[in-house]
């Protein structure tokens, strides 16, 4: 019998080509300096820019998997993930990483991922993430709270934003060298241990592009296992900094996931809550959307209704 693979790394990607080979590339790099038994698993979520036939051609070895449609991020992880097996036979890997395409590993960051579960017995884990200008990035979070929802929405000074009431770690933390505990990692480095799948499932596919994270670690620590940062295992991670003008549709996704979110995990009187915190908040939106001169009529218009969108979905019934 083959002994199973000690890591399986999932990476969902949708043009972005030139990011999605380089990150491929490092972790092979990592994986062979590492001595690791790896298997990769890419979907590609028909990307328009070559980036399946660029994998074909640089990475025979990683297996590409091609849905002919955009899954999303929480069903193409799991269209991976169903690839590598069933999670209750013997050959599945010991650990599952979902990567996102938009990452770089540095050296040796993959064994101190596998290292820290093993010595800290989490079933999931996160790396420490940085920019691509090495500059500090967080890397994990508090689960959502209400004042984590008023700081998103309304006018807040940074060193409240930067601190715990928003949900942020203390950054003497990540400068550390030993894994700290958290509620949840960023989607960008997700790692689980095969006994969590077994136990917990895979991601909820009702969160089709945002907090389908957030929700997997909230089910992972109720089924009573830990959850850690790993300042020692270094990624980098190139979202995060785009400056572009928030899309209607982008913004309509984010707070119908949040929403559903609340809905599933928090009690009736918090989801009340939430959800005149966020009409609030929207209102608000569409005040500043109103005025503001830098946006066409057209885009001015979706952006508004967008926002109405959600103030309906937040009377919607749970």
């Amino acid at each position: 019998m083959v002994a199973p693979a000690e890591l399986a790394i999932v990476i969902v990607t949708w043009n972005v080509r030139d990011l999605a080979l380089a990150c491929l590339r490092s972790v092979f790099d990592d994986a062979a300096a590492s001595d690791l038994a790896l298997r990769c698993v890419v979907v590609d979520n028909a990307s328009s820019d070559g980036t399946a036939s660029a994998i074909r051609r640089e990475f025979p070895q990683a297996k590409l998997i091609e849905p002919g449609g955009n899954l999303g991020f929480a069903r193409g992880n799991n269209a991976g993930i169903m690839a590598l097996g069933e999670a209750d036979n013997s050959d599945f890997p010991r650990y599952v990483l979902c990567l996102n395409p938009d990452t770089v590993v540095r050296q040796g960051a993959l064994r101190k991922l596998i290292k820290a579960m093993e010595e800290s017995e989490a079933g999931l884990a996160g790396a420490r993430l940085v920019y691509g200008d090495g500059s500090f990035q967080h890397s994990a979070f508090a689960f959502p709270g209400l004042a984590q929802l008023t700081i998103d929405l309304f006018p807040t000074p940074a060193r409240i934003q930067e601190s715990w009431i928003n949900g942020r770690y203390p950054r003497r933390l990540y400068e550390g060298a030993r894994p700290f505990k958290v509620d949840h990692p960023l989607g960008a480095t997700f790692m689980v241990r095969r006994e969590v799948i077994q136990q917990v499932g895979l991601f909820d596919e009702q969160f089709h592009l945002y907090c389908e994270e957030i929700d997997w670690a909230m089910r992972i620590r109720r089924a009573g296992w830990r959850t850690v940062c790993v300042p020692a295992a270094e990624v980098v991670h190139y979202g995060g900094q785009s400056t572009t003008q928030v899309k209607p549709q982008s913004a309509l996704n984010l707070w119908t996931a949040r929403l559903a979110l609340y809905r599933k995990h928090y009690r009736p009187i918090k989801q009340r809550i939430a959800e005149i915190i966020v009409r609030a908040g929207m209102r608000r939106l569409i005040r500043e959307t109103q005025l503001n001169e830098s946006l066409d009529d057209a885009s001015r218009g979706d952006l508004i209704d967008a926002y109405d969108r959600v103030i309906r979905l937040t009377r919607a019934s749970s």
